[in-house]
């Protein structure tokens, strides 16, 4: 991976987290994402208190009127960043990569949010991640880096089954209007610190499609 000849000339890119993590979670991939010549600043917002449509209507009055700008989001961070420029279509926001997202709705969040002892802990994200989106309309090209390893808490908790990375279900993430998809060998966590979905997340800002084996996805 080349770095760019100055840092002027590094395309910028806003990492989203998901749900219950930190801003330095994203760390690790946001290095990846500078060694390859991008310009990556870490976005955080309160996933429980706040939630996520509170988080995607503060994304988008920080978008508005900025300089353009490509958008990174594991997870729940990936619903925001739709819902943000869902809600704002304007915004200067040219592709969008999201990690592990469940686009369609999580069944993750509908088993936690039905039990009473384990509900409270989606907080305000509750809705966005149960419902998710119906397809994808809007100008920004959207690519989905999917896990397929499945070890994550909605297998402890039977929530997904074997076609998934642990947390989301590998359908979950097939929202419809997608630019490109593809899976790669990881969990549902691991995929902030995979090498491999971060390659592919390169690509994709670049090019606008990942790097498959074989033909391209069918989404």
């Amino acid at each position: 991976m080349a770095t760019p000849s100055s840092a002027s000339d590094a395309r910028p890119v806003l990492l989203i987290h998901g749900i219950w993590n930190p801003g330095v979670w994203l760390s690790p991939l946001a290095a990846k994402l500078r060694a390859a010549g991008f310009s990556p600043r870490i976005w955080s917002y309160d996933s429980v208190v706040g939630g996520a449509e509170a988080a995607a209507q503060a994304l988008a009055e920080e978008l508005r009127d900025g300089p353009p700008v490509d958008l990174v989001g594991h997870s729940l961070g990936g619903l925001v960043a739709l819902e943000a420029l869902r809600i704002a279509p304007d915004l200067p926001v040219g592709r969008v990569v999201c990690l592990g997202s469940p686009l369609c709705g999580s069944g993750t969040a509908r088993t936690l949010g039905a039990r009473r002892w384990s509900s409270p802990i989606l907080g305000r994200s509750a809705d966005l991640l149960t419902r998710g989106l119906e397809r994808w309309d809007g100008a920004a090209e959207v690519g989905v880096v999917a896990g397929c390893v499945p070890r994550g808490l909605g297998r402890l908790i039977a929530a997904v089954d074997l076609e998934s990375d642990g947390t989301v279900g590998i359908a979950e993430t097939r929202l419809p209007g997608l630019h490109d998809h593809c899976l790669v060998q990881c969990s549902h966590t691991g995929l902030v610190l995979s090498a491999e979905a971060a390659r592919q997340t390169v690509a994709f800002l670049r090019d606008g499609r990942f790097e498959h084996a074989g033909a391209p996805t069918n989404v």
